[in-house]
């Protein structure tokens, strides 16, 4: 009798122990200060938003120029172009291929207008007209087909054709590096035509072509479906025009994050007193992906996964051994993220034909306006956290100094 007696308490200390070795290796490791500036995985996430396309090109110069290169650049519609124009160069070349593709869009003589040609509100709108009408080189060019004149009942898929895209990129990007093992990591979203299925082609897991990031730029009905493998795609600016929820559902919970996240549209906006701002109004609304209140959306779900797993601390150790528990507080717990959000903000002028209208002058104040918005952002002290121990979201807009805004975890 002692003997069995003997035997179930080794065997209840033997198991014991072996939980307490289970709940060890699960749990996550004790908070060290973290530098995130010198320690995190950098990501820049670029919404889509066609013309509006240059400002995030000003940004990424303000990052090449205080020496922050990204880890993984992810992008929709002309973020993937803005992407694939990054990850596919070599880092002292980057801003220079970003020059050379956003000169080429704004270089017929329609965009290039003389300054003494009306006020900038016409000359917006004449640029406009003129890609409507002729396209814009080096992007897209008019579909010639008889069959349009058919109307809606044409056999035709598309007003434009996207071929000249192709022939840019195949120049200006280098996917040979791209898809080259330990490379910038590049992720284009875009959507399956028949599933209706958002879908994101990633470095991580395909060889990424030409058409992979013209499937994220394909917007109906003026683009065509682009084929990839043996289904169709449309923009993936159709189910969702940031890349932010993709980006931090394929974040490992383990480790750092710091997101550069640039949108274009803002969902935040005045009562519209004109057809034409309605139809901006409508636009914005549409395409920002509620901006703001996403970001925040998606930080409060991660904050609070992060609050239950600190809660999971304060348990009795019976149970906070218990290996189910540490298994669960394994997978609510996260490492720090910090997320610098950028919305580009519109110009009195700007209306609803802003997200097509390529004129030089245009182009060089967008890319202007995303230097100057992210060279404040990095000199903010907020910017430079030396000191990290506070796992979870920290989310930061600091671009408009009369506006600054930082929201910490629970």
């Amino acid at each position: 009798m002692r003997s069995g007696s003997a035997d179930q308490r080794g065997e209840k200390r033997a198991n014991t122990a072996a939980r307490k070795k289970t709940a060890t290796q699960l749990a996550p490791p004790p908070r060290a200060c973290l530098n995130m500036m010198a320690s995190a995985r950098k990501a820049l996430v670029l919404q889509g938003g066609g013309a509006l396309g240059s400002y995030q090109a000003g940004v990424y110069e303000a990052l090449s120029r205080h020496g922050h290169h990204p880890d993984w650049v992810a992008g929709v519609s002309i973020g993937a172009i803005n992407a694939a124009l990054i990850a596919g160069n070599a880092p002292d070349k980057r801003v220079e291929r970003l020059h050379e593709f956003w000169h080429l869009v704004s270089s017929a003589p329609p965009q290039q207008l003389p300054s003494w040609f009306g006020d900038r509100a016409m000359q917006n709108q004449w640029s406009a007209n003129s890609a409507t009408m002729f396209g814009i080189p080096g992007f897209f060019r008019p579909r010639v087909s008889p069959l349009l004149l058919m109307g809606n009942a044409a056999p035709e898929l598309s007003y434009y054709d996207t071929s000249p895209l192709r022939e840019t990129l195949e120049r200006l990007v280098d996917f040979d590096r791209i898809n080259a093992p330990g490379g910038m990591r590049l992720s284009v979203g875009a959507v399956n035509i028949v599933s209706g299925d958002s879908r994101y082609f990633d470095s991580g897991e395909t060889k990424i072509g030409p058409e992979h990031i013209m499937a994220s730029g394909a917007l109906p009905p003026g683009f065509p479906p682009v084929q990839v493998g043996t289904q169709y795609f449309w923009d993936g600016g159709l189910v969702s025009n940031t890349p932010l929820q993709y980006v931090l559902d394929a974040q490992p919970h383990t480790e750092a994050l710091m997101v550069w996240q640039v949108d274009l549209f803002s969902a935040r906006g005045a009562m519209p007193t004109t057809m034409s701002e309605v139809m901006e109004r409508q636009k914005d609304i549409t395409y920002s992906s509620r901006t703001r209140r996403n970001t925040d959306a998606l930080a409060a779900n991660l904050n609070l996964q992060q609050a239950l797993a600190d809660l999971m601390d304060k348990l009795p150790p019976a149970l906070r051994e218990d290996p189910s528990v540490a298994v669960v507080q394994a997978q609510l717990t996260h490492q720090p993220i910090d997320i610098f959000h950028l919305i580009y903000r519109d110009k009195p002028y700007e209306n609803e034909s802003k997200d097509y209208e390529f004129s030089r002058a245009t182009v060089e104040e967008h890319w202007a306006a995303g230097l100057r918005d992210m060279c404040q952002t990095l000199a903010h002290p907020e910017a430079l956290r030396g000191e990290v121990q506070t796992n979870g979201v920290t989310t930061f807009d600091l671009a408009d100094p009369a506006n600054e805004r930082v929201e910490r975890p629970i």
